[in-house]
């Protein structure tokens, strides 16, 4: 890791190594709050096993809105090193996990890549997932070219004040489309692999993009999904979201603090099926985000005694 940290599109130049934190809200040290099998992602991602999910602390985005504050904003994370991090992997994989799940590890990349490698070169059997926001540079992703197996990005905004107003990164959909396109040059088409014990295909490879609908962003929201098929039609998946719950910080937003309505989300997809698209993941019911949220307690993180 640079000192002048230039990891994520903020370019903050903090120096990390010497203990200054980041926009990320992280020094230059490794920080995990949680890592055990996770069930709530995709189908193709958690199957029957669960997904092995990696949470790191801190995030460069920043959202109003998030949902994962708790280690969003560094209230928890404990220290590890790069080694204990690979140990981990193994840890995970005897667990059952059908991957490895790296959420936000992008502000920790150089680390993060050290430890895939080390895996790999000690035969690790397991695809690795990368669970981004979307908010991350080429640059950063290169790092990762041929040590990742499925990128699971967000494309969050196509409306500039939207992402400017929300996340305070005007640049977000520009950042996001081009970091999609140098995942998409990684790791190709989505492919699925038959596994045993699972009554479903669990991906093996390619990207799965995430839009999480929100309240107000309908017209957004569509942007980003005909975007998406104009470029890459079903080479890659989306996963359209409405799991939207509003937190206590945007409660009184004249639009974030209301819940998405199901009419909304219902025209979300029949606009995406209007257009061809045939490679989605959509959600049925009243999902609630809570219920996709772990305790953050730090289980799997330290060795066992």
């Amino acid at each position: 890791m640079s000192r002048g940290c230039r990891l994520c599109p903020r370019s903050c130049g903090a120096d990390r190594e010497a203990g200054e934190r980041g926009v990320c809200g992280e020094t230059g040290t490794l920080r995990v709050a949680r890592a055990a099998p996770h069930f709530w992602e995709e189908p193709c991602i958690s199957g029957t096993k669960g997904s092995g999910a990696v949470f790191f602390s801190g995030c460069p985005l920043g959202c109003i809105y998030c949902q994962n504050r708790l280690i969003a904003r560094g209230g928890v994370g404990r220290e590890i090193s790069a080694s204990r991090l690979c140990d981990i992997f193994f840890e995970l994989a005897d667990q059952g996990a059908n991957n490895i799940n790296l959420v936000t590890p992008d502000h920790f990349a150089p680390m993060v890549a050290q430890a895939v490698v080390q895996a790999r070169g000690r035969g690790f059997p397991l695809p690795f997932v990368y669970n981004t926001s979307g908010y991350v540079t080429v640059e950063t992703l290169r790092r990762f070219d041929g040590l990742i197996d499925v990128y699971l990005p967000d494309f969050k905004y196509m409306d500039e004040a939207r992402a400017g107003e929300y996340s305070g990164a005007p640049d977000y959909p520009r950042v996001a489309a081009a970091a999609i396109g140098e995942m998409y040059r990684q790791v190709g088409r989505v492919k699925f692999v038959t596994a045993p014990g699972e009554d479903e295909p669990l991906i093996k490879r390619g990207v799965i993009v995430r839009h999480l609908l929100l309240p107000g962003g309908l017209r957004d929201a569509k942007r980003i999904v005909a975007y998406l098929y104009k470029t890459y039609q079903d080479a890659v998946y989306m996963s359209l979201l409405r799991q939207y719950t509003p937190v206590d910080a945007v409660s009184r937003h004249s639009l974030l603090g209301r819940p998405v309505k199901r009419k909304n989300y219902d025209a979300l997809v029949d606009y995406a099926l209007s257009l061809g698209v045939e490679h989605a993941f959509i959600q049925e019911g009243g999902a609630v985000s809570e219920s996709f949220i772990p305790s953050f307690d730090y289980e799997g993180v330290e060795r066992c005694r």
